[in-house]
């Protein structure tokens, strides 16, 4: 297996640490806009099998070059999701499977963005299916934390704990704090911007209908010590991913935003600062007035901290649970959580990367480790749920990071 991954920012780079450990592959091409990035990923390892590159991810012809350059049999898409459909329409240009840890983009619906569906999360993808069946080669898209383990643990409790399930209610919370910031986001706030702000999916009766952003709050007890926190509604893929392998009446994915967080983003939204559109801004360089054309989106990004630089200021634990509620195998009630914990101090201690992009990029690697031995295989554009759980989740174990199971009273 030789890879190619495309970034080599937080996650990527926590990527290139997990993989160093395992013996699956042959090489992996790092990659990158800016070749310095790449680099950095790859220099501290002191491992031959990883090199650094320079790519432009919105090009797929600059992608299906790389890849095929390097010989890559599997191209991995570590950067933000405006970037997906590039990378995997250059993948399959070049001959190579592809996974990615989030999906295309969606669009809200012109007239009706808060009842009805416009385009979803990885129609885009879906839409090709057939390209890639017919050219035999594999699309595995939304295999990070969530989505992606999430993913997994719905196939698991499909085959393993349920007869029937009322509901797949993913939920992603965490007690993280960071020293020296009032205001520190622990992953991407471009994509958390686009997740949080674009109108939420759900999976209800056999269709997919949209709702308000940050509607139905609960206050969710998350497990290890985390403990209760206030979670809402957000747009995410395995509200798209699940309901095609897995049966079930509903989906749901809530996030653990917290109260200012929400209203950080409100605020963006009500300025116009979440826009991708670019507009023109005067700047003085070298001494001249210069007209810039900039994304407000990116403006916000570029004046907050690195969360892949954050981890030695944070504290805490970040949590995935997959909420199970239906019928056990036996036809009686049960409510289940399917959860998984990563606590930044042993993430930096083992790895030297903050927990949320360690537990990101954990998954991809345990997935393709899984793809290299033939333990999984298929073809076409495809879920985690597509795919046997157990062998997934003894590998994960088996990488040092359990996964667990907690049992509710189903009254």
């Amino acid at each position: 297996m030789k890879i190619l991954l495309v970034g080599a920012g937080g996650v990527g780079s926590a990527f290139c640490a997990i993989a160093a450990r395992r013996d699956f592959f042959e090489s992996v091409t790092v990659a990158d806009y800016v070749l310095t990035s790449a680099e950095r990923a790859v220099d501290p390892l002191s491992d031959p099998r990883f090199t650094a590159a320079r790519v432009d991810a919105s090009n797929a012809a600059s992608v299906e070059a790389l890849a095929r350059q390097c010989g890559a049999t599997h191209v991995m898409n570590a950067v933000d999701p405006r970037f997906v459909m590039p990378i995997f329409e250059g993948a399959i240009a070049a001959g190579a499977d592809y996974l990615d840890m989030a999906m295309s983009l969606s669009k809200p619906h012109p007239t009706n963005p808060y009842e009805e569906c416009g385009v979803k999360l990885g129609d885009e993808q879906f839409a090709v299916a057939g390209e890639w069946e017919a050219a035999g080669r594999l699309a595995l898209c939304g295999i990070g934390v969530e989505p992606g383990l999430s993913d997994v643990f719905a196939r698991y409790a499909a085959d393993h704990l349920f007869s029937e399930i009322d509901e797949l209610g993913t939920r992603d919370g965490a007690n993280l704090t960071v020293d020296g910031y009032e205001f520190a986001p622990s992953f991407s706030i471009w994509t958390t911007i686009e997740e949080c702000l674009n109108p939420p999916v759900i999976w209800q009766d056999g269709q997919w209908t949209t709702t308000e952003p940050f509607s139905e709050p609960e206050v969710f007890d998350f497990p290890e010590g985390i403990g209760p926190v206030e979670c809402v509604n957000v747009e995410h893929e395995e509200v798209l991913l699940m309901p095609r392998w897995v049966e079930t009446k509903r989906a749901t994915f809530k996030y653990g935003l917290g109260n200012e967080f929400i209203e950080v983003l409100r605020t963006l939204h009500k300025l116009g600062l979440d826009s991708t559109e670019k507009v023109n801004v005067t700047a003085t360089v070298g001494g001249k007035p210069t007209v810039v054309a900039v994304s407000p989106r990116d403006v916000v990004a570029a004046c907050l901290p690195n969360p892949a630089m954050l981890g030695d200021r944070m504290h805490g634990k970040t949590c995935a649970v997959l909420w199970v509620t239906g019928k056990d195998k036996a036809g009686r009630p049960r409510s289940t959580y399917l959860f998984h914990v990563v606590d930044n101090d042993w993430s930096m201690r083992e790895y030297g990367h903050q927990c949320v992009v360690w537990q990101t990029a954990v998954n991809p690697v345990v997935a393709l480790e899984l793809l290299a031995n033939g333990t999984w295989a298929g073809v076409g554009v495809l879920g985690p749920e597509a795919f046997d759980a157990v062998p997934f989740l003894e590998l994960l174990t088996a990488y040092g990071s359990p996964w667990g199971i907690q049992e509710l009273d189903p009254a």
